[in-house]
């Protein structure tokens, strides 16, 4: 039985020793990829360029317009990238002079997969990998049905989201959790939830299973706020009223003074 893929032969093999070694998986050239939750589009596609033999001018390229893969989200000149939050983070094998669209095709229909496996409407993907992609990069995935609930108690208050993460993604300053009252009043930001209100414009990065699953199905509960208090272990509190997210941010503050935490909190 042999698998379809390149394989490392030898010139001026005989017969027998080039079947030897085709049965031999150990011969086969593969590239194994591993796109993390939570990265965006772009960080994606630099993790295959550098992993593999496919230029990043050629993914850049292929990721030009989402149409070409099924996928239609809502039209604007503003989005920093319109097929971001639509490839599923796994871990693929890309054999070596795979095209960039192939790839990125696969990509895309793994999350499709996952969407239709769960019954979501095509109509309601890009709200649902939006809200899915602001949970994932909110904390912990045991939090991640709490920090969905707070964006449902939010929306339906018609209160101002107010997460930071989407004010970073488009600075494109990620390992942070902290921003600048100057970033949070830009009105030129289209993902500042802390200027627009409701959902931003788009996925703001590439969510997981589990997040897609806490915005389907979010933990029942009245919080409106949360913060992460401990940015070592991702300990995070959520709150219903105001004054008892204060008291978290202030442990946060708290947490922060402490010298040994400061590579923690820059």
């Amino acid at each position: 039985t042999f698998q379809p893929g390149t394989y490392r032969l030898l010139t001026e093999m005989s017969a027998v020793g080039a079947l030897e070694a085709l049965a031999d998986p150990e011969n086969r050239l593969l590239y194994r990829v591993t796109i993390p939750e939570g990265r965006t589009l772009n960080q994606t596609l630099e993790i295959i360029a550098d992993e593999t033999d496919i230029e990043l001018a050629d993914l850049q390229r292929a990721v030009e317009d989402p149409s070409v893969y099924g996928i239609n989200p809502p039209e604007s000149e503003a989005y920093i990238q319109p097929l971001d939050g639509y490839l599923f983070p796994a871990t693929y094998e890309i054999e070596p002079g795979e095209s960039a669209s192939s790839v990125i095709q696969r990509m895309v229909q793994e999350m499709v997969n996952r969407l239709e496996a769960r019954d979501v409407p095509p109509d309601q993907w890009h709200e649902v990998l939006t809200k899915a992609s602001m949970v994932q990069r909110e904390g912990l995935e045991e939090d991640f049905g709490k920090a969905a609930r707070v964006i449902e108690n939010r929306l339906e208050d018609e209160m101002i989201l107010q997460f930071d993460s989407t004010v970073t993604y488009w600075e494109n300053s990620f390992g942070t959790v902290w921003t600048t009252d100057a970033a949070r009043a830009n009105p030129d930001n289209p993902y500042n939830t802390y200027y627009y209100t409701g959902l931003p414009l788009g996925p703001i990065g590439l969510p997981g299973e589990g997040a897609i699953d806490a915005v389907l199905s979010p933990e029942e509960g009245d919080w409106k706020y949360f913060v992460t208090v401990n940015l070592e272990s991702g300990a995070t509190s959520f709150s219903v009223t105001l004054q008892e997210h204060n008291g978290a941010v202030a442990l946060l503050r708290e947490w922060c003074a402490q010298p040994e935490n400061d590579a923690f909190c820059d």
